[in-house]
């Protein structure tokens, strides 16, 4: 899969040669991963990323970046041998092609915090990955940024969230971690938490603050909230439970936390759970784990369920099917914000393209990029954890600003790629497993839930 030839550039603009692809290359690599716990458990001491290059008969080569899991790279490789001969301005035909080529399959989430499982929804991820290549390579190819491909700029920088974990210290004993702890210590009560909002707010000038719960009971989670309120009067705040919460239990959250939150996301299970909440509360219900494929819409419209939708080009099919949904997001009135997964920056970069260029994504989208020990690191950094080169993506009073020049306008730092695909060659995880990772030091950990 790793392949070490770096393509020869092809011409930025006016290129004659056919922008047809002639290979495909798929990198698999991992990157350390901070023990941040969620609904499910913590992550592993590794995440898994996979960097993909398409390749073109003019030498131009677009890039993207995907999920890494075995049974994700199996899919990628499945669509990458029938993409040889697709013009890359033929999304179409992409789509026809990555589909058709995976036969049969069993259908695969590559973590649990994004839904249930669906067969559209697996195809949509691996069309996803690709696609952002193709636009990649339109716009080296025309010398034009992918953001105006997708219609032009409506915002000159794109604003993004600080994202709060609960999180230990450093990973638990047998994790198989040969890192030194982050410098970020544990945060594990309101103080904690807050501590950790100044310095995301101090650091990187996030304007809003979005806690990942469903971590401790409701309670102590209410009052984290009321603590970042005390200490952030101005910031909008969001709480996400990925669904761990029961209904009455999401019920007393929501009465609690009225007047305080801009929205609430995922608090209990499902469409219809969802709905029966949305009905009890004046707070909008956001969701990335109830609506994630164009078949949920109906139900979830015709029940009221959610007033917020988060996107996302990874799982919903790229960046036009995006759009898609930014319409019908608008067509029936509901607010269009953006979930983050344990993304490096070539994803980053997609993301703040499509939102500069979709007019109602008005919500600061979510990030983990701090998270992630490439962010804000240079290039002589020995814990650089980045495939891209270093200084590319800043943010600035928590915004991004898109970076010049064609296509995505971010270069693959093949060293760093070299080193993290070394990484996941020796790191011996393969899927991610917030479960188990959490029973070292919870042996009857289930991740079941809803568990309050």
């Amino acid at each position: 899969m790793h392949d070490d030839e770096s393509p020869t550039p092809g011409p930025a603009r006016g290129t004659s040669d056919r922008l047809t692809v002639t290979s495909v290359t798929i990198t698999p690599i991992a990157v350390k991963d901070p023990p941040l716990l969620n609904a499910s458990g913590c992550h592993q001491p590794y995440a898994l990323r996979s960097i993909i290059e398409l390749h073109t008969e003019s030498g131009v080569t677009g890039i993207a970046e995907a999920y890494g899991d075995d049974p994700t790279l199996e899919l990628l490789s499945r669509a990458a041998a029938a993409l040889p001969g697709l013009d890359v301005f033929d999304i179409n035909g992409l789509t026809r092609r990555a589909a058709g080529s995976l036969g049969s399959f069993t259908a695969y989430n590559p973590t649990e915090l994004i839904g249930p499982t669906g067969a559209d929804k697996t195809v949509a991820q691996i069309v996803g990955a690709f696609e952002v290549a193709c636009y990649d390579a339109q716009g080296k190819a025309t010398g034009r940024p992918v953001v105006d491909l997708l219609g032009g700029a409506v915002r000159e920088s794109v604003d993004f969230s600080a994202y709060l974990f609960y999180k230990w210290a450093e990973h638990p004993a047998g994790g198989g971690c040969d890192f030194e702890p982050d410098d970020w210590g544990a945060a594990l009560d309101p103080d904690g938490i807050v501590a950790q909002a100044r310095r995301m707010v101090d650091t990187y000038g996030f304007g809003s603050l979005k806690l990942k719960g469903g971590v401790f009971p409701p309670d102590q989670e209410i009052e984290a909230i009321r603590a970042l309120r005390r200490a952030f009067p101005d910031h909008p705040l969001r709480i996400d439970p990925n669904a761990n919460w029961s209904v009455p239990t999401s019920l007393h959250v929501a009465k609690e936390l009225e007047g305080e939150l801009e929205y609430l996301e995922d608090p209990a299970p499902g469409i219809p759970g969802m709905a029966e909440v949305a009905a009890g509360t004046p707070l909008p219900l956001a969701t990335n784990m109830c609506v994630t494929s164009f078949t949920d819409i109906p139900e979830a419209v015709h029940r009221g369920a959610v007033q917020v939708i988060l996107s996302d080009h990874h799982f919903w099919g790229g960046l036009r099917a995006s759009q898609r949904l930014a319409g019908i997001c608008e067509t029936f009135g509901l607010g269009l914000s953006m979930h983050s997964n344990t993304h490096l920056g070539i994803s980053l970069v997609a993301m703040a393209h499509l939102a500069a260029a979709t007019p109602n994504l008005t919500y600061a989208l979510d990030t983990h990029s701090p998270w992630q020990r490439g962010f804000g690191y240079t290039a002589d950094t020995p814990d650089f954890q980045d495939v891209i080169r270093p200084g590319t993506l800043t943010f600035e009073a928590g915004s991004l600003r898109l970076p010049g020049g064609p296509g995505l306008g971010v270069e693959i730092d093949r060293d760093a790629l070299a080193r993290l695909h070394e990484q996941y060659r020796t790191c011996g995880v393969r899927r991610r497993d917030d479960i188990t990772h959490m029973r070292l030091v919870h042996p009857d950990w289930t991740g079941k839930r809803p568990r309050f």
